[in-house]
């Protein structure tokens, strides 16, 4: 099947229109926000900053013990390997003084070396935070990604990285177009292509192998 990527966004794009992702006020509260998802629900997430709402400074979360911190993301699930997962990326964000103009600065696949050095940070946490914190266009393979491009009928490597990048090679490096795709593919798999797909009225099926 020909993989046309530019198309599929479009399609989506014009079905659900911009998304204005991601979900925070500020890059801090982002980049918080893609730690406390890890393993759980945006719900769940929502519960945790607001607990957190009164520390969404760096030198305030820095300040707190592993202990207080935990108490606070409890709702996220898992909360003490996230309070640890926390500290740990704030060790490395003091690095560069909590200076995120700083950050952007960096060589991006140094940077994304860096992230994924960061105890408890995986590919895709570190690409969010690359795309929506430090605005690097990359392409998020998260598990709506695969199950739509699968879906869809695309013969996607089974590896993150090479996922990834094929994607990528056939994209233009638009910051835009990844922030939104991202987005869109969660917005889509939210709306139709479900664990078990509603396919009545969804936008892509006339291009959807049906693959279950």
């Amino acid at each position: 099947m020909n993989h046309d990527y530019q198309l599929l966004y479009n399609q989506l794009f014009e079905h659900y229109g911009p998304q204005g992702w991601w979900p925070a006020e500020t890059p801090f509260e982002m980049m918080m926000g893609a730690i406390l998802v890890q393993n759980t629900s945006w719900h769940n997430v929502d519960k945790a900053l607001f607990n957190l709402r009164p520390f969404l400074e760096p030198e305030a979360i820095e300040k707190l013990t592993l202990d207080q911190l935990a108490q606070l993301i409890k709702p996220s699930g898992f909360f003490n390997i996230k309070a640890k997962r926390i500290k740990s990326y704030m060790d490395w964000f003091k690095t560069y003084d909590y200076d995120i103009d700083l950050i952007k600065k960096r060589d991006r696949y140094q940077l994304r070396a860096e992230l994924l050095n960061i105890k408890g940070i995986g590919p895709e946490t570190a690409d969010v935070i690359l795309l929506y914190a430090f605005n690097t266009p990359i392409f998020i393979v998260d598990a709506y990604a695969k199950r739509i491009f699968y879906r869809l009928g695309y013969e996607m490597p089974a590896s993150y990285d090479a996922f990834r990048k094929l994607v990528e090679k056939k994209l233009p490096r638009d910051l835009k177009l990844y922030n939104e795709y991202h987005a869109l593919l969660v917005e889509h798999a939210k709306q139709h292509c479900k664990a078990t797909p509603i396919c009545e009225g969804c936008p892509l099926l006339r291009v959807c192998n049906r693959r279950l």
